[in-house]
């Protein structure tokens, strides 16, 4: 059977080898066993199910959350020549009874199905017509009140197994399970703990990197200036910011484009055809976006704004990446995101037990912004990994930056919140270290404070900086709603009295991602010129890996050409001559520039 898969792995998919846990998944299942697997973003779940899809017979149910995850993986398999359908929403009725029909008369050998469709009884019945051999529950995490992104649907999986005639095979699949959840996905599907492949939670391609007490748009801003033409996703956590940051982009000639549920469905799936078709090169978004997507040539994913807990900042920034190039994962952090995240627990409808725990999860989110430890150690050890190794390439693991002894300036700001009796926001405070003499600060009689003026060498705009710094390292920490307040942390204490010393590094800069060669741009060219006519996105013709081995390796047969990772038959008959006449006449006009 191993056999058999490896052959069906390279015909319809291009590779040679399995990655982890793939093929063990894929043994246990062809054996009748139903399985959790457990492996990162990118570490090639979809073809855990696909595999044994095209080796069984009958159709393989998937149970997929979102629309876009549907099609984006339907498309893929049928540019594979494999036959596979959705039935969702999206469609009209008679279209999903007419999908419905084919299915089970087994024209396809691959069914997705939203869980939604598992509340209406008709449909249930007729999947008892169905020769269902297998059901994979995507984004298994879904099912568990203590994961991440729960979906009530899911809880109906259980007696949807109940209707077929005979129990289909179970494969739950998931990239984000902490051991509690994994324990609630074996409870609620009824399998066994020992039936659980974990691959790990790493991902050693991508750069994880937190930025504090900078300023986060000067940062944006020189990050994309140098890696201008490169795929990426920036995440905010509200409708206004991403409008915002979206209108500063375009306004400085950023190719972008915008999503969140504030916008129409025409807009949303607009925005979202854009970036998955490399018209724009930028999407800024709210975490409405982007569960499930499928494009595996996402570069970057910088958070503007800290995410709410591990498991939801883990599977936004999983979306670089997913190729296996080198990418990177940014969080630029600010001390008023933990203040926005309490309001989002606070004024959502879950008990108190919720509310609690996703506290303690906030708690550990905090940490890891604060953390000075390896970060992708931090995360590893979250998802229940014992004592993982530092990464040595990660921001921390790799941060040089000379430290510079600050305690005299931080000891003036403390001094000035403190004469203040930490009243006054961050704005009141840099005006009086300044020396501002505004309207305000006058008829307050804050121009007599001892601290007023005693940094007037220094813009405000330097103080509000240098006060973000003090924040960001928790030496003072803001309170109060909307217009916060700032007070003296607990580690302020011993600086005042002259018992510890602060000290700063210097500022993290933006760096280029890795330059592409020549050929690598122009094959990348030929693939968009495809995919405009096949009217799928371009990463579905071929992934970036593919197109740095064919820049690099320079197939000029079809055994050559079959040879490149990620080329199967279907695509070396469809693609193959378009790819390596390009490469021909690269190497001609190489040969002619070098005469």
């Amino acid at each position: 059977m191993q056999d058999a898969a490896l052959k069906v792995l390279k015909r319809y998919f291009g590779y040679d080898h399995f990655r982890k846990g793939q093929d063990e998944i894929i043994a246990r299942l062809m054996a009748g066993s139903d399985t959790v697997g457990i492996m990162p973003t990118g570490g090639g779940k979809s073809l855990c199910y696909q595999i044994p899809a095209l080796l069984l017979p009958g159709t393989v149910l998937v149970i997929s959350p979102l629309i876009s995850l549907m099609k984006d993986q339907v498309d893929a398999l049928k540019e594979a020549g494999i036959p596979a359908t959705f039935i969702n929403s999206s469609l009209s009725f008679n279209e999903g009874r007419e999908r419905l029909t084919a299915a089970a008369s087994g024209k396809y050998k691959l069914v997705y199905i939203a869980p939604e469709r598992l509340e209406l009884p008709d449909f249930l019945q007729a999947l008892q017509r169905m020769e269902v051999s297998l059901v994979a529950v995507d984004e298994a995490h879904c099912i568990s009140q203590w994961g991440h992104d729960f979906r009530p649907s899911y809880r109906k999986i259980e007696t949807m197994l109940a209707y077929f005639p005979e129990r289909p095979v179970v494969a739950a699949l998931t990239a984000t399970a902490t051991p509690r959840v994994t324990a609630d996905i074996c409870r609620l599907l009824q399998i066994s703990q020992d039936s659980v492949v974990a691959t790990g939670f790493a991902r050693d391609n991508l750069f994880f990197q937190v930025i504090r007490g900078q300023n986060p748009d000067a940062f944006l801003t020189d990050y994309l200036k140098e890696n201008k033409d490169q795929p990426g996703i920036i995440y905010a956590a509200t409708r206004k910011e991403v409008d915002r940051l979206h209108s500063q982009l375009v306004k400085a000639g950023f190719e972008a484009a915008k999503y969140h549920a504030g916008l129409s469905e025409k807009e949303r799936a607009d925005s979202q055809e854009r970036f998955l078709y490399d018209d724009v090169s930028v999407l800024v978004a709210t975490n409405a976006f982007g569960m499930g997507i499928n494009k595996s040539n996402v570069r970057f994913v910088i958070h503007y704004s800290m995410p709410r807990n591990i498991e939801a900042y883990y599977q936004e920034a999983g979306r670089a990446g997913r190729d296996g190039e080198k990418s990177d994962c940014i969080l630029l952090f600010s001390p008023q995101d933990i203040r926005l995240q309490k309001f989002f627990i606070d004024q959502s409808d879950m008990d108190e037990i919720l509310k609690k725990e996703e506290y303690h999860k906030l708690d550990q989110m905090i940490g890891y912004c604060h953390t000075e430890s390896c970060l992708q150690g931090y995360i590893l050890r979250y998802f229940g990994e014992q004592e993982p190794q530092p990464c040595n390439h990660c921001g921390n693991c790799l941060d040089k930056r000379k430290k510079t002894d600050v305690t005299v300036a931080a000891q003036k700001v403390l001094s000035c919140v403190k004469r203040l009796r930490e009243r006054y926001g961050k704005t009141m405070v840099a005006k009086v270290l300044a020396g501002a003499s505004d309207q305000k600060i006058i008829s307050f009689r804050l121009d007599h404070l001892p601290t007023y003026g005693i940094m007037k060498d220094q813009t405000q705009k330097q103080i509000g900086d240098f006060i973000d710094f003090l924040t960001g390292e928790q030496y003072l920490e803001p309170r109060g709603g909307a217009y916060p307040t700032l007070a003296l942390a607990p580690r302020a204490l011993p600086v005042l009295k002259g018992e510890a010393q602060v000290f700063k590094k210097g500022a993290v800069q933006a760096v280029q991602l890795e330059v592409h060669n020549e050929l690598f741009e122009q094959l990348k060219q030929v693939r968009k010129e495809l995919a405009q006519k096949e009217y799928v996105p371009p990463y579905i013709i071929f992934s970036d890996q593919s197109l740095r081995e064919m820049s690099a390796r320079l197939p000029a047969t079809d055994r050559d050409f079959l040879m490149i990772k990620g080329v199967g038959q279907q695509k070396l008959e469809k693609y193959g001559r378009a790819f390596m006449e390009a490469i021909a006449a690269y190497e001609v006009s190489a040969v002619a520039k070098e005469g």
